[in-house]
């Protein structure tokens, strides 16, 4: 074998190992770009579990929320005092009225009815209130509707919406094909509108847990005498009062009759004379 022969094999083994070098590179890096890709997909999926199972402990940790509600039937000697002092009350703990009626059934019995919400801290203390109001408490209903587990599941899916939120924000920055932004800005879209709602019904929850509703109905089953003025009482004034009046009826009457006699005098001259003449007439045949 001459010396060019083994120059040429010697220079093929070389090309032939470098092209074996190269695919093994290419098909290195390929695989690496998927282990990274997988890895960071697995990494998005646990750090959305991980916010979802801290979300979940961290509702648990916090105050049970419950919807308070509680409807009283009372008895009251006077309506209105006890109406007005009930939606002091009210203010005093910084709640609001939300609705306030009254209405009579008959000449015997006034009827009202009063909304209100107040602070959830302050609940029993207003209805210790209320009922203090009462002559008599006919009736006292008190219901409470735990939502605390709904409200955890509703914040640990508002916060894994969030997350995906965030990750479609990352990927529309990295997009470069118009089909793939568009495609992104779709599913963004029904995330928000997902976090929107979720968002709303957490602040609903909020509202009817902060805030109790109490529904109190209010009846006055007798009228109110007033009191008795002192002056009505005052004999002699009354007496003198009752004399004048007697005065003036009298007055009244003895000059509605001289108005009378005189406003009608010329009838009364000719009625007269009629009659006297008749009179002379029958004595003097009387007379014969």
């Amino acid at each position: 074998m001459n010396r060019k022969t083994m120059m040429f094999m010697f220079s093929l083994f070389l090309l032939l190992a470098g092209c074996s070098s190269n695919e093994k590179g290419d098909s290195a890096s390929e695989s690496h770009d998927e282990k990274a890709e997988s890895k960071m997909n697995a990494s998005i999926s646990g750090n959305m579990v991980q916010q979802k199972e801290a979300a979940e402990k961290e509702g648990v940790a916090d105050e049970r929320k419950v919807i308070h509600q509680a409807q009283l039937e009372l008895k009251v000697k006077n309506l209105e005092k006890a109406q007005m002092k009930i939606e002091n009350k009210v203010t005093e703990y910084g709640g609001y009225v939300v609705e306030s009626n009254v209405y009579r059934e008959d000449e015997e019995l006034v009827e009202g009815t009063i909304t209100v919400r107040v602070p959830e801290a302050h609940f029993q203390d207003f209805l210790a209130d209320s009922e203090g109001e009462a002559s008599e408490v006919v009736g006292r209903n008190v219901t409470g509707q735990d939502v605390t587990e709904q409200y955890v599941d509703l914040k640990a899916r508002l916060k894994s919406k969030r997350a995906v939120e965030e990750r479609l924000h990352a990927f529309m920055k990295d997009a470069e094909k118009t089909e793939d932004l568009l495609k992104i800005s779709s599913d963004l879209a029904v995330v928000q509108e997902e976090i929107e709602q979720l968002t709303g019904q957490m602040k609903y929850l909020e509202n009817q847990t902060s805030y109790s509703t109490v529904t109190i109905t209010l009846s006055q089953d007798w009228i109110v005498v007033p009191g008795i003025d002192n002056k009505e009482l005052n004999t002699w004034e009354r007496t003198k009062k009752q004399l004048a009046t007697s005065a003036n009826l009298l007055l009244n009457a003895g000059s509605g009759i001289i108005v009378f006699i005189i406003g009608n005098l010329p009838i009364l001259i000719i009625l007269g004379g009629a009659g006297a003449a008749v009179h002379w007439v029958i004595k003097r045949r009387g007379k014969r």
